[in-house]
C-alpha cells in the first residue's frame, strides 16, 4: 500500500484535487491506516494516473468514471461474456478517439493564439510593437 501523502510528487496532484476525487467517487482509497492515512494500492495509483490524464483534456467526471470501470472489469481477469467484452473494448475505442481529437485541438489552439497576436501587433503603431 501507498500513502500519497508522502509522495506527492509521484503524482503530481494537491492532496486537496485527490480528497476532491475521493468525495465524487473517482477513487476510493483502498484502506486508511490507524492514524486515519488513506492508503493507496499500485492500482488506485494507476487509476489516479488515468484521471490526471484525462482532465487536462476536458473528460466530464462521469467519463473519468467510466473509463477506469470499463478497463477494471477487463483487467480483472474475470471470464467476460463476448459481447460484454466487446462492448467493453468499443466503450474504450470511443474514449481512445476522443482523447485524439481532443489533443489534436489542442495543438491547434497554440497556432491560434500567435495568430491572433500577430493581428493585433499589425493593428499598432511601429512604436506601440513589443
Amino acid at each position: 500500500m501507498t500513502t500519497l501523502p508522502g509522495s506527492p510528487a509521484r503524482t503530481e496532484l494537491s492532496l486537496r484535487t485527490i480528497r476532491h476525487y475521493e468525495e465524487t467517487g473517482l477513487l476510493i482509497p483502498s484502506a486508511r491506516s490507524r492514524g486515519g492515512f488513506r492508503l493507496y494500492t499500485e492500482s488506485d495509483v494507476a487509476r489516479l494516473m488515468v484521471i490526471r490524464r484525462m482532465k487536462p483534456l476536458g473528460f466530464a467526471l462521469d467519463e473519468m468514471r467510466a473509463l477506469p470501470e470499463a478497463t477494471d472489469r477487463i483487467d480483472s481477469g474475470a471470464q467476460l461474456p463476448p459481447d460484454e467484452h466487446v462492448a467493453l473494448l468499443d466503450r474504450i475505442r470511443g474514449f481512445e478517439q476522443a482523447a485524439q481529437r481532443r489533443v489534436a485541438d489542442l495543438r491547434t489552439q497554440p497556432a491560434r493564439a500567435e495568430e491572433f497576436a500577430a493581428a493585433l501587433a499589425q493593428r499598432l503603431p511601429p512604436s506601440h510593437q513589443s
